[in-house]
């Protein structure tokens, strides 16, 4: 049930959703008073949901900043979330998205002695297709970019954050794998993390990746043209921020 009234409040916290009722409530509205200021604010959530240097300045002050590999500390292994992947039945191969960042620094930080073991925390985030489970066929990837399976393992059953952390607290006393953790995610998405797992017991050093915050830029273009990716970054934002507050609230951060 949580799960399924987080994908309504995910559809419902989306900027381009409350334009569009703005727009129908413009365009049937039979009162021009009414009809124009359905306009009016549907203009201006079109501005300010698609500048890019607001968006920059809010995921500057959400985002956990990145790692420096001369700052890593050495892990015992590097917990790696899920969420950067479909699978196409069709062509027996997965669609990897933005987020794979997350599997590519992981791989990384092994190769160059970083983290001794790689753990996936991934099952399927798809309210209609609870079997696809992106744990899975992640094993699959991992192998193909040289990972010996004896330095992995998988978590393909939890389908949100409070049960990345309780899923893979089971997988770390059941493998009998102790140490010290980095935990590799979005730096949007790493501030739930963090503390969904130091909620369950796992200490962990953040490491993020597929960053939005980045340096200001006053010109002319990044001050003052819309651009309509904004809106879907925005849209990503107010997901992890309602999510965080969700999680606080019940008691899971």
């Amino acid at each position: 049930m949580f799960f399924a009234l987080s994908k309504l409040l995910a559809f419902s916290i989306n900027p381009m959703v409350w334009i569009i009722i703005l727009l129908l409530f413009a365009l049937l509205s039979k009162f021009p008073n009414r009809k124009k200021k359905c306009l009016c604010w549907a203009l201006v959530l079109t501005i300010f949901f698609s500048n890019q240097f607001l968006f920059v300045v809010v995921a500057n002050m959400w985002e956990i900043p990145a790692t420096r590999f001369e700052n890593v500390k050495p892990a015992e292994a590097g917990i790696v979330f899920g969420g950067m992947s479909v699978y196409d039945d069709d062509f027996n191969r997965a669609q990897f998205f933005r987020g794979v960042d997350r599997m590519i620094q992981a791989v990384e930080l092994y190769r160059r002695g970083y983290i001794k073991k790689i753990i996936f925390t991934g099952g399927s985030g798809r309210l209609l297709h609870p079997e696809m489970k992106e744990g899975n066929y992640i094993k699959r990837y991992l192998l193909y970019m040289g990972v010996p399976q004896k330095d992995f393992f998988i978590e393909s059953e939890s389908q949100n954050t409070r049960q990345n952390a309780l899923f893979t607290k089971e997988l770390l006393n059941k493998e009998n794998i102790t140490g010290n953790f980095l935990l590799i995610t979005s730096a949007f998405h790493m501030r739930r993390s963090l503390a969904c797992f130091n909620k369950v017991g796992i200490s962990s050093e953040p490491y993020s990746t597929d960053r939005y915050a980045g340096p200001h830029r006053f010109e002319f273009d990044y001050l003052f043209i819309p651009e309509s990716s904004i809106i879907s970054d925005w849209n990503i934002f107010l997901k992890e921020f309602v999510g965080f507050i969700t999680y606080k609230i019940m008691g899971y951060v």
